[in-house]
């Protein structure tokens, strides 16, 4: 994978959203053609041979490869979202970030267990959305979960890998600051 492309394009965002946070903008990133298909490529590498039959992205970055990554492994594509953007029957679980507190929620009737089931997202910081998704996905007792990041963000404070130890985890890209 050209590591270097993908970074030349990731944007830094200082105190946003709120100060002391740099955040990390992958939006410069799937703007460009070239990288987004780098990134397919290499996920798709990833798991083309895992028997993967959906993939969870992750509101919102984590749709916009998701639902590539779901076309790609002939899988089908389910959304994991904020409260309230899904209709009917969802299955909720809520987490900590590094700015406070959130909950995302799945269609009850998603993922079942036959199924092998990719998390998929943009970045690893804290790693509580992630934790939460895997949370959500495990409820439905599913034979297998595999996790995939973009990128993982090696900061102080931030202490995602550690949040999601013992899971089966792949980041294409370590970010260290």
């Amino acid at each position: 994978m050209n590591e270097k492309l993908i970074l030349e394009n990731l944007r830094n965002i200082p105190d946003y959203p709120k100060k002391g946070i740099q955040f990390q903008d992958v939006s410069t990133v799937f703007k460009n053609a070239e990288c987004l298909q780098e990134l397919r490529n290499s996920i798709v590498e990833l798991y083309k041979d895992k028997g993967i039959t959906k993939v969870v992205g992750i509101e919102s970055r984590g749709f916009v490869l998701g639902s590539i990554l779901a076309a790609e492994l002939g899988a089908g594509f389910v959304m994991c979202r904020k409260p309230g953007k899904l209709p009917g029957t969802t299955r909720k679980a809520s987490y900590e970030k590094e700015y406070g507190f959130d909950m995302i929620e799945i269609h009850e009737d998603a993922i079942n267990e036959n199924d092998v089931v990719l998390i998929h997202d943009d970045l690893l910081a804290t790693g509580g959305s992630m934790r939460a998704a895997h949370n959500l996905v495990s409820s439905f007792n599913p034979k297998k979960i595999y996790i995939n990041f973009i990128i993982e963000l090696d900061m102080e404070g931030l202490q995602g890998k550690n949040e999601l130890e013992g899971l089966d985890v792949t980041t294409l890209i370590t970010v260290r600051r």
